[in-house]
């Protein structure tokens, strides 16, 4: 497995909205960071390629991490992967080769 540590990545979440948006998000409080998705890439000391990983404020980010308990629909998950990594398209800090 590569391991993908980018902190362009990390840093991008720096002055974001919240992509996940669970019942109690923070949307845009400030408390935004990259969290790394749960997808079984990961083990002690180890986490998941930053590739893996959406905008979170902290209040999404408790419920993700299982801090705070919580039934997520992980179709909100793919939602917010999915807007996270258009957002580093746009901003140059991901490219698809070939795409116009």
């Amino acid at each position: 497995m590569s391991r993908i540590v980018s902190k362009k990545l990390r840093d991008s979440a720096r002055g974001q909205s919240c992509t996940l948006r669970l019942p109690g998000c923070g949307f845009d409080d400030g408390t935004v960071v990259l969290a790394h998705l749960p997808v079984g890439m990961r083990g002690v000391g180890i986490k998941t390629p930053d590739l893996f990983a959406i905008h979170a404020c902290d209040a999404c980010h408790a419920r993700l991490d299982g801090r705070i308990k919580a039934d997520i629909d992980f179709r909100d998950v793919l939602r917010a992967l999915a807007e996270t990594q258009m957002r580093w398209y746009e901003a140059g800090l991901i490219s698809v080769r070939g795409a116009a």
